[in-house]
């Protein structure tokens, strides 16, 4: 990502005082009409961004490089979006870190990629597996938009694979030091997830249902490779700040999708069992999932 002036051929984000927003390549020569009028892209180019400009009609505009957040929000799709709160977590507790290898499965349209990309740095790597090569086709026009790639290449990080990961990470012999899993049914990837896992890695899934977060969370127990995983979700509730007037806004970004990490442990080596008894009822007649060893069929009432 650039700093300094603006050049041809970035991207910039037009914000007016109603909240719109259009996002705009820079083109030499060009101009860019709203319904307030249209604006020279060459009066844009080479101002330094945080600018406003005003438009034949008399309209104001913020100019600005589009933040990640912004841009992902705003992309087009193939497939629903990782948003930025849940890419954050996921940088944040998967413990992304520079000059990591991490394997995603399901690329969607990008969003996440482009997280993930910026948190290993320019000595790391992300292997992406995609099932649909029209989700890769979209993800791969948004991950060479957002970072500036010249048409028809890729970031030098990235490497973009059409398959299933449970075939194609197995044969490919690579090793990941996290795994990050957002698809429909990620319990059919946790063994191939598991034998490229670092002892001490990480797997994390995004999953939007609850019984996909139950599925997968009772398969992590029983497979026995790894800790105890932890699961959540987060909301996020903007706030109007106007002198005294300081209340909760209108409007909530709330259940989008769980997470669910677990770290993988040493070959041979098992987590310590948990002492606390399950709920009663929780693995009743009714439950047919995975059943972690030693937990009993529970009688009906």
């Amino acid at each position: 990502m650039h700093r300094g002036p603006l050049r041809a051929g970035e991207w910039v984000r037009l914000l007016d005082g109603k909240g719109r927003r259009h996002n705009i390549c820079l083109e030499p020569g060009k101009t860019f009409h709203t319904n307030r009028g249209g604006m020279s892209h060459d009066d844009l180019i080479g101002r330094e961004e945080g600018f406003t400009i005003t438009s034949t009609s008399g309209g104001e505009y913020l100019v600005f490089r589009p933040l990640l957040s912004e841009f992902v929000v705003s992309m087009p799709r193939g497939a629903a979006v990782v948003y930025p709160k849940d890419a954050a977590q996921i940088v944040a507790f998967a413990d992304i870190f520079p000059g990591a290898h991490v394997v995603e499965a399901g690329v969607g349209s990008g969003a996440l990629t482009c997280s993930l990309l910026r948190a290993v740095g320019p000595f790391g790597r992300v292997s992406s597996y995609e099932r649909r090569e029209e989700f890769a086709d979209v993800a791969r026009r948004n991950v060479e938009q957002f970072f500036g790639a010249p048409e028809g290449e890729t970031h030098p990080a990235w490497q973009l694979t059409v398959g299933d990961l449970a075939e194609a990470l197995p044969a490919s012999g690579e090793r990941a030091d996290r795994i990050i899993l957002d698809m429909l049914a990620p319990w059919e990837c946790l063994d191939a997830a598991a034998d490229a896992l670092w002892p001490g890695g990480i797997v994390c899934a995004y999953v939007a249902t609850t019984t996909q977060l139950s599925r997968f969370v009772e398969t992590v127990r029983v497979h026995g490779g790894f800790t105890e995983p932890q699961a959540w979700e987060s909301l996020v509730r903007d706030w109007h700040v106007e002198g005294l007037a300081v209340r909760p806004g209108h409007k909530m970004i709330g259940h989008t999708a769980f997470l669910v990490t677990a770290r993988r442990m040493a070959p041979g080596e098992k987590a310590p069992m948990k002492k606390r008894r399950p709920a009663p009822g929780a693995y009743g007649v009714d439950y047919n999932g995975p059943r972690p060893s030693g937990v009993p069929v529970e009688p009906g009432e």
